[in-house]
């Protein structure tokens, strides 16, 4: 299995080297191949898994970018009590909405994936993040110019 995995993600990001494609789908790939390696995930476990993930990650940073819109569109100079009690309350039904779908995610993958693998889920996403992260700032790095 590892072998396989390990022959799609070079395949994939292969492809996508040569693509026109955005640096998102590169990236998305790459976390695909990434995850699915780490998991450990099975051909039927994958199958199952991916469209289920895709749906929770689509609706989840729909809400996070609605919530940042109306954080966004708050003017402080001129917020009086009132409407700060709106939207503190629009804030909390944002938070109350992503905890039900962050719910209602775990409760699809229990129907997929051991319990073992769901919790691995989390700290393979935050590596996964993290490895983004260091590679960005390495580019970053390298693409300054000298002083």
């Amino acid at each position: 299995m590892k072998t396989i995995t390990t022959l799609v993600f070079i395949i994939c990001f292969s492809l996508l080297s040569f693509s026109q494609k955005g640096n998102r789908d590169k990236i998305k790939t790459l976390k695909i191949a990434y995850i699915t390696e780490k998991l450990d995930l099975t051909e039927k476990e994958a199958q199952q898994f991916w469209p289920v993930y895709n749906a929770f990650e689509e609706d989840y940073f729909k809400l996070k970018r609605e919530s940042y819109e109306g954080r966004n569109d708050i003017d402080f100079d001129t917020l009086n009590e009132e409407e700060a009690v709106v939207i503190l309350k629009r804030m909390r039904s944002f938070e109350q909405k992503r905890m039900t779908l962050k719910s209602d995610f775990i409760d699809h993958l229990t129907k997929i994936l051991s319990a073992k693998k769901i919790i691995l889920l989390e700290k393979v996403e935050d590596d996964f993040k993290h490895k983004m992260f260091e590679e960005f700032k390495s580019r970053r790095g390298h693409n300054k110019p000298d002083q």
